[in-house]
């Protein structure tokens, strides 16, 4: 498989985190978003590959084109169901998904870099963006503190999607300087994926394209 990734995209560092904890192999082809011209997604041969114009994209192994990583994140975990990622019960199945879609539709998208751009532009100085990205953040790590468990991963022992999109969006509030402080459960889960093979091999430090 080809995974179309950027060392520091928070949904590329998802897919990388899935792809590690299932022990699958791929090659990584970084797509640089601050290089000249608006960054490489920008150009024509990434657009002739993702039409939006974002990472991560997986080129599967029978060369389907795929995009957005809940989608990429799903197929692997249907593709690949012997490392599971979701517990078997329907309801605790229904609260992980709850988790990520907290992480990867309330907060990731409010401070993407397109929004983050857009803000910019309309006049808000950097304080003011800073205080936007530190206010989504906030809002929705103090949602998952109240949700995830009291030991372990995010939901026991081994570690589920819920991890996967939190580990992704904890590298994001380090980045923005946001503290953890207020988060017990969450520097927990946080502790243990720093000594996790899978999430050490995915992150943004160990990438190819890594400055």
């Amino acid at each position: 498989m080809d995974l179309y990734t950027y060392y520091r995209s928070t949904s590329s560092y998802r897919v990388r985190i899935a792809l590690a904890l299932k022990g699958l192999d791929y090659q990584a082809l970084p797509v640089n978003l601050i290089a000249a011209a608006g960054g490489e997604h920008r150009q024509a041969a990434y657009l002739a590959i993702n039409p939006q114009g974002r990472v991560p994209a997986l080129r599967t192994d029978n060369g389907e084109l795929l995009i957005q990583s809940p989608a990429i994140i799903e197929y692997l975990e249907e593709r690949y169901p012997q490392v599971p990622l979701l517990p078997e019960d329907l309801v605790a199945r229904a609260h992980v998904r709850g988790v990520a879609a907290v992480i990867g539709c309330d907060v990731h998208p409010l401070h993407n870099v397109s929004v983050l751009n857009r803000l910019r532009q309309s006049g808000q100085e950097e304080p003011q963006v800073v205080e936007w990205i530190s206010h989504w953040i906030h809002q929705g790590l103090a949602t998952v503190e109240q949700l995830i468990g009291d030991s372990g991963f995010c939901f026991g022992e081994w570690p589920c999607v819920a991890d996967v999109y939190l580990i992704a969006q904890l590298y994001a509030a380090e980045r923005f300087n946001v503290s953890l402080e207020a988060y017990p459960k969450i520097r927990r889960v946080a502790a243990l994926a720093a000594e996790h093979p899978a999430f050490i091999k995915a992150h943004p430090a160990n990438q190819p394209d890594t400055p």
